[in-house]
């Protein structure tokens, strides 16, 4: 039996979820915002604000809540099931703000799947990380993909002079990165590091500076096609997780 603290907390990620989805699809309806843009929003809160909600309101991890969440997860992904946005307007406005033309027919395949790859790797990780006692660098990850993956399509369509290219899943299409938008993944994994520089000795932060951001770039670089987010934080948590247990 999960307590009421428990139900609030999870109550609170699916209606501020939620409300960033319908803001950013309004913005995308009546202010014409690129799509490109309120998906990396939306995809920032996903995994920012069940992380900051677990930290505002602890509750006792078992397999039975990690089942309620996953429910829950399934209920906010249905909405945008085609028949359900297609008779619900709220459902219809927040899809808005994922739907980009590029991925179409394949946008729903790829949002869950995605999604569903990162919360695979994020979980378990953050899980561990509190047992062995460094849970706060789960956010390192989380802040590179957000803000590095989140500036690296807006700079690379505005400044990308070198392109390459890279493909999707079940998709022969071939979509454009650059390594100028790349670029954006390393500084945010130095400004991160750099951030939670406390949690650190001074060998380990030396090894956190060479190693995590040269390997989420490479991970954003090389991962599919609206795949980067579970290689992104495979490679960060994994590299974060061998620095703190071999580096004293």
């Amino acid at each position: 039996m999960q307590s009421p603290m428990f139900w609030c907390a999870e109550l609170l990620k699916m209606a501020l979820l939620g409300g960033v989805a319908y803001a950013c699809g309004l913005l995308v309806r009546h202010r014409e915002v690129k799509v490109n843009y309120t998906r990396k929003v939306n995809f920032f809160a996903l995994y920012l604000v069940p992380m900051l909600v677990d930290q505002c309101f602890p509750t006792v991890s078992s397999s039975g809540a990690a089942v309620v969440r996953a429910m829950f997860f399934m209920l906010f992904m249905a909405f945008f099931l085609k028949p359900v946005r297609e008779r619900l307007p709220l459902a219809g406005t927040m899809f808005l703000s994922y739907d980009r033309p590029e991925d179409r027919p394949h946008t729903m395949f790829w949002l869950t799947t995605q999604l569903l790859a990162g919360y695979a790797v994020l979980i378990p990780m953050q899980i561990l990380f509190r047992k062995l006692g460094f849970a706060e660098l789960i956010f390192i990850p989380i802040l590179v993909h957000g803000f590095g993956d989140g500036l690296a399509e807006p700079v690379g369509v505005r400044f990308g002079k070198h392109k390459y290219s890279c493909r999707a899943l079940f998709s022969e299409r071939r979509y454009t990165r650059s390594l100028e938008g790349s670029s954006c993944v390393f500084v945010a994994g130095l400004a991160a590091v750099l951030l939670f520089h406390a949690s650190f000795t001074g060998p380990q932060f030396v090894a956190a500076l060479l190693v995590v951001p040269i390997g989420v770039t490479l991970a954003e670089a090389f991962s599919p096609h609206t795949w980067d987010t579970p290689y992104m934080f495979l490679v960060g948590t994994v590299s974060l997780l061998g620095i703190m247990r071999w580096i004293s």
